[in-house]
């Protein structure tokens, strides 16, 4: 079996399922004591993951905001935010975005073999670009970063990443936060797209956890035997 790092999958959504709206602004789905919550699961991980389209939508810093967190890592001999990786077929990424220009920490794009070439030319300097295959083959992604030391991965979305993890078995835990509000438009994205999934009526994942954070819920749930409880 290839060595692959534990793979979190850290979500917040509506009550109907959406990961957003359709404003130019992003919805804020979470709260204060939830973001703080994150934080911690973040200073616990050693690479984050998220997908190009949530680069060009959210322009994510994914840095630990805790100044106690990050020296508790530096102690540890480690760097102190996470490694940033995200995953492209296009490489349509501007350089320029906070997941390259901020955080003094290692940052890695798995391109689609074809996009390669360009990519390096485009972000050759400001990021580590990897030939994921083509189309990007999660598996293939998930072993190189175990070979980069990464034994701990927190997949932060999008929906389309989100899909891609679940439906491949790659994911040993979701932890998924519930906003009080409905979002009500179809166009808005959603938590996951169509997809074959490993759990159905036949095969019910493992709720491991319900939490009430203030005025949202968080549900932990065990997808493989590798699951690790808080």
């Amino acid at each position: 079996m290839v060595e692959r790092p534990y793979t979190l999958l850290s979500c917040g959504m509506s009550i109907d399922g959406y990961l957003d709206d359709t404003s130019q602004e992003r919805l804020l789905l979470s709260n204060e004591a939830d973001f703080d919550r994150v934080d911690a699961v973040r200073a616990g991980c050693d690479a984050i993951l998220v997908g190009a389209a949530t680069i060009r939508q959210d322009d994510p810093r994914l840095l630990v905001r805790s100044g106690e967190r990050r020296a508790a890592r530096v102690a540890r001999g480690e760097s102190p935010h996470p490694i940033k990786v995200t995953v492209t077929s296009s490489c349509a990424i501007d350089p320029g975005a906070q997941f390259f220009t901020v955080g003094e920490v290692d940052k890695i794009v798995y391109c689609a073999s074809p996009s390669v070439e360009s990519a390096r030319s485009k972000l050759g300097d400001v990021a580590t670009v990897v030939d994921g295959g083509d189309p990007v083959d999660l598996h293939r992604v998930t072993a190189d970063l175990a070979g980069r030391g990464v034994r701990r991965l927190m997949v932060e979305g999008g929906g389309r990443m989100h899909t891609q993890f679940l439906t491949t078995g790659l994911a040993d835990e979701l932890q998924l936060v519930v906003a009080p509000f409905f979002v009500g438009d179809s166009r808005a994205p959603r938590f996951v797209r169509d997809g074959d999934f490993p759990w159905g009526p036949g095969r019910r994942a493992t709720l491991a956890e319900v939490r009430q954070i203030g005025d949202v819920v968080l549900l932990r749930y065990a997808l493989s035997d590798r699951y690790e409880p808080a």
